[in-house]
């Protein structure tokens, strides 16, 4: 993809091609701001550049039938969701429909050089198996701050090694198109904004759980990143006066308390001390205990895991109530690994949440689970190379 947007018009109707798929010209002239043959004269634009292509005969709607007009189908995009123990690469076209999604298991402290090795490896084999001759752009996610103008990792605390490294610029040179870097979890935003649960609101958080704890924040529409680029890093907020000690070196950050490595640390230490048969059962078959075995042990009716469960929503409930008294958000989206604990989890933190916050900010604020899972991250890493692209150049 060589062609860039040339004008702020023609950049939304490429966004609105991307949102709404095919569309006629009448259809889109609806939703722009723009006389008639003003619109023609952009759509006839960016039909040469080859970014729309035209696409069977429109609907009437009285006189002649106009063509539709839909993204060139030949586009693809790179989305790539590096976790901490795993990593997700898929390919979409224009409109973000996933094509073909690859998940591997992956270890992010083994450094930045080993784990895009496997992205790129798992890259070629999704070009290989016919999906694309190459990407036209590549959205990545890290579970870390990002400086966002510069697509650099800044002191990730569960990121060894990644401090400062040119993401953007090193996968830029390997894979031979745009890219752009951002916080996972606000991928995980952009996903569940385009779609999933958020399609209708443009003010919500969505706080992902899983090794680590992180908040997507957007306002009117867009990603909010705060001024360097660390906005929502709410897993380093105080939940316990003097606790734990962190990983960020502080103490008593909720991610201490309550995060998928928190709750494996919490699971084993139960199963040790006696205090759950039903854990000390899998600690034993398996070797060790996940987030995943605390989530079976609460389904078989294990009351430790439920306590433990309730007890991490009841934290994290804390601090997403503070953040709703401040923000006043429309929605608020739970997701990440550790959503497999699923309703006890869920029905914890909104008691929480509806105790401690005021009735005015949530009188009508639902707090639910993510709709995408493990695709939210990759299609929001498409969606954020799509709007870089789809701007004016």
């Amino acid at each position: 993809m060589t062609a860039r947007p040339a004008n702020a018009h023609q950049a939304r109707l490429l966004q609105l091609l991307r949102d709404g798929g095919p569309n006629s010209r009448a259809q889109l002239g609806d939703q722009v701001d723009l006389s008639r043959s003003k619109l023609a004269v952009e759509v006839d634009r960016l039909l040469e550049t080859g970014l729309v292509v035209a696409d069977g005969l429109a609907a009437s709607r009285g006189g002649r039938r106009s063509h539709n007009i839909r993204l060139n189908p030949g586009l693809r995009f790179l989305g790539v969701d590096i976790g901490a123990t795993s990593v997700d690469v898929a390919v979409t076209n224009a409109e973000l429909e996933i094509l073909g999604h690859i998940n591997q298991p992956m270890d992010v402290r083994e450094g930045p050089v080993a784990v895009f090795e496997q992205v790129l490896s798992m890259a070629a084999k999704l070009r290989a198996s016919g999906l694309a001759e190459g990407f036209d752009g590549a959205g990545i996610g890290v579970p870390g701050p990002v400086r966002f103008p510069e697509g650099v990792p800044v002191a990730p605390p569960i990121m060894p090694g990644w401090d400062g490294f040119p993401v953007r610029e090193a996968l830029s040179q390997e894979l031979g198109c745009p890219v752009m870097v951002d916080n996972d979890v606000n991928l995980m935003a952009l996903g569940e904004q385009h779609a999933g649960v958020a399609r209708t609101v443009h003010d919500f958080l969505v706080v992902k759980i899983g090794t680590g704890i992180g908040c997507g924040i957007v306002v009117g529409g867009d990603v909010y990143r705060g001024t360097t680029g660390s906005a929502g890093d709410i897993g380093h907020i105080q939940a316990v006066p003097d606790g734990r000690p962190c990983a960020c070196g502080n103490r008593g950050c909720l991610e201490a308390h309550f995060s998928g490595a928190a709750l494996a640390r919490d699971a084993t230490e139960a199963a040790q001390q006696g205090r759950s048969a039903e854990l000390a059962g899998r600690l034993e078959a398996n070797g060790g205990l996940s987030a995943a075995d605390v989530a079976a042990a609460a389904a078989a009716g294990d009351a430790t895991a439920l306590d433990l469960i309730r007890e991490g929503g009841r934290s994290t409930g804390q601090v997403i109530a503070g953040l709703v008294s401040f923000f006043n958000p429309g929605l608020v989206v739970i997701g990440g690994g550790v959503t497999g604990l699923g309703h006890n989890l869920l029905a914890a933190i909104r008691t929480q949440v509806y105790r401690q916050s005021l009735p005015l900010a949530t009188g009508n604020l639902p707090i639910v689970l993510g709709e995408l899972g493990p695709t939210a991250g990759v299609i929001g890493a498409a969606r954020l190379i799509s709007d870089h692209l789809f701007s004016p150049a």
